[in-house]
């Protein structure tokens, strides 16, 4: 077909690479089309566009000259249209080639891009909810960098819940779901997209490195028996499926890109599957069983052959400039330093925009022993998560000893509420006599739940840790409405136990815990309080007093002498000042003060009292983080 095909991804921060574009990259390359994956700020999309347009211009037009290593001055010039950029490069001293370079420039101010659209498929993901905006701008955006809109394809997690939304904020209509019947795309085409192995080139493609960066990402389940209220997976995956091959796609992806570390499964509810045994036979044979180790590729390599093979020659390009860097920082002798980087210089693959494949091809005889003197591969443990979490309500003795034979790590055992804490409880104990000792869930909060309920699951996990001898990490997550039209595109949502200043309060503490609370029941009392009483005071604390607890806390310096070892010119003790005060106050006034201090705003015009009494309290809440840093 030989289509040219734009994936974007919207330049939100996101732990994960976009699984359903590296599907969708898969797909059109094996139907022959030439395929471009973008993340990050869509008007320097444009500039390269429009740049990438002028060298090959200019190229033609004054062939002595080696276009491509001016490609940093010609895209800030047609970003910015500022004359002074030039002014250091003499080449643009000769008046014609200025005449080029500005016309280019025009092209760019009068968005040329919009006008003569060169993608023939625009398609673009969509993730969470709150990143409203972001994405309604970036299909906005790209949408007109096709050259038919009907050709634009926007799906994932936001475009599925809320399609309508999507379609009124950009008119193009999302796909819903998945992608898994034949001719989702090209009617008559009989690949299923959603089952195809994932294109990991396309992470090449780009400077953003996801965290999840050395990982096989897959489903062996699809969708979940379950269908809680609060949860998006009854709509993204209707159907539960029992089983999905995963070795095939593994095979693929070692012979392709190389093997990867860990193995994540996006799976909603493995625990659920007829075929449960099968799938950890599987995950075994793959490479994952207990004590499996894992050895790096040799990452040249691949990248060589995959340029070698014409595989996606815009990555490899890039890979191969970052293995040279890597080769330069590590050879210790100076004179090979100096020759690598002179011979690099003379083939312009100093940079990616400056380099071909045909020098990084003809540099391979010279550069590969380089490559094996500077790059010693260490064996490395291999783990298995299945990310999503497992239902606590489905443990058993025998799952838990067949999950065993993989190294898990850790399990996640979902925690939504307090009424399934003797559920919860018990799964955790037949996890950890199974072996399985590092555990972690996510802990759902501001939903139906009373704020106790969060202090009570944060405590169980702390003091099962000590019984056991285990592991668990806890990650307080705030709900979030995903359908509600006040709140899908915000983070504004308080549940109807909760208030602004707590939704605060937890969110201070958890700045603090780097948001998880592990093993330690003194660092978890530091954090959370010694009992509910406690918490509730650190929940109706001033902010500033919780980050900055060990300044303004003189009854937590005291119980925490033995760690806070030096005494800063400011410490002193206002907490327990506004604590008396604060609880100090008749009923009726206090109700009037909490309701003030649970919309958790203090400044001037924020709220109305003429109270002394009360104005004394809130006074404490006015106190900022830069006072407690300057006095």
């Amino acid at each position: 077909m030989n289509r040219k095909v734009l994936l974007i991804e919207p330049n939100y921060k996101n732990k994960y690479p976009p699984i359903g574009l590296m599907k969708l990259a898969t797909y059109y390359r094996m139907v022959g089309d030439d395929v471009r994956f973008y993340k990050g700020d869509m008007r320097m999309l444009a500039v390269d566009l429009i740049c990438e347009d002028l060298i090959s211009h200019l190229s033609v037009v004054f062939p002595d000259v080696f276009w491509k290593d001016y490609y940093p001055t010609l895209s800030k010039f047609i970003k910015l249209g500022k004359y002074a950029i030039l002014e250091n490069d003499d080449i643009f001293s000769d008046e014609l080639v200025l005449e080029v370079v500005k016309e280019y420039r025009n092209k760019y101010k009068k968005k040329e891009y919009f006008t003569k659209p060169r993608f023939d498929k625009v398609g673009i993901t969509t993730l969470f909810t709150f990143y409203w905006d972001i994405t309604i701008k970036t299909i906005n955006f790209a949408k007109q960098l096709c050259k038919n809109e009907t050709d634009v394809m926007v799906g994932g997690i936001m475009s599925s819940i809320l399609p309508d939304e999507v379609y009124e904020a950009t008119g193009i209509h999302p796909f819903v779901g998945l992608l898994n019947h034949p001719g989702d795309i090209d009617p008559g085409n009989e690949l299923i997209i959603d089952e195809l192995p994932l294109d990991y080139s396309i992470l090449e493609e780009i400077d953003y490195i996801y965290p999840a960066n050395n990982a096989y990402f897959a489903y062996m389940t699809r969708g979940c028996v379950n269908k809680c209220s609060f949860c998006a997976v009854p709509k993204l995956e209707p159907q539960y499926c029992d089983y999905i091959e995963l070795k095939k796609r593994i095979e693929h992806t070692n012979k392709r890109f190389g093997a990867r570390k860990d193995l994540l499964l996006l799976d909603n509810n493995v625990l659920a599957s007829k075929c449960y045994d099968q799938i950890i036979d599987e995950i075994k044979d793959c490479g994952f069983g207990v004590g499996a180790m894992y050895t790096p590729p040799n990452e040249y390599e691949i990248t060589i052959n995959n340029l070698r093979d014409s595989y996606n020659d815009r990555a490899y390009i890039r890979k191969a400039i970052r293995i040279y860097k890597e080769i330069i920082d590590k050879l210790k002798d100076d004179a090979e330093r100096t020759e690598l980087y002179m011979r690099l210089e003379q083939a312009h693959c100093l940079n990616y925009y400056s380099a071909s494949k045909e020098n990084i091809l003809g540099l391979d005889e010279y550069v590969r022993p380089l490559y094996e003197k500077t790059h010693k591969p260490t064996k490395r443990k291999r783990i298995v998560d299945f990310n999503q979490g497992i239902d606590s309500r489905l443990i058993t003795k025998a799952n838990m000893d067949k999950l065993a034979e993989v190294n898990i790590y850790p399990l996640r055992i979902a925690f939504d509420h307090w009424e399934l804490k003797d559920v919860y409880e018990q799964s955790v104990r037949t996890a950890v006599g199974s072996g399985i000792k590092n555990l972690s869930n996510y802990l759902l909060y501001n939903f139906e739940d009373k704020p106790e309920e969060l202090y009570y699951r944060l405590r169980m996990n702390v003091d099962l840790c000590d019984e056991l001898g285990a592991n668990i990490y806890s990650f307080p997550m705030k709900y979030h409405p995903i359908n509600d039209k006040e709140f899908f595109m915000n983070r504004d949502f308080i549940g109807k136990h909760w208030n602004r200043k707590f939704i605060r309060a937890v969110q201070a503490v958890l700045n603090s815990t780097k948001g998880k609370i592990g093993r330690g029941t003194e660092f978890f009392e530091e954090a959370f309080g010694r009992d509910i009483d406690e918490f509730m005071k650190i929940l109706w604390m001033p902010e500033t007093f919780i980050i900055y607890r060990r300044i303004y806390d003189a009854d937590l310096r005291a119980r925490m002498a033995h760690r806070y070892t030096t005494v800063t010119k400011h410490d002193c003790d206002l907490t327990t000042e506004w604590w008396l005060k604060f609880s100090a106050l008749p009923e009726e006034k206090l109700l009037k003060a909490k309701a003030i201090i649970a919309l958790n705003k203090f400044k001037e015009g924020d709220y109305e009292c003429n109270d002394e009494e009360i104005n004394t309290v809130l006074n404490y809440y006015k106190i900022t983080r830069d006072d407690a840093e300057t006095n």
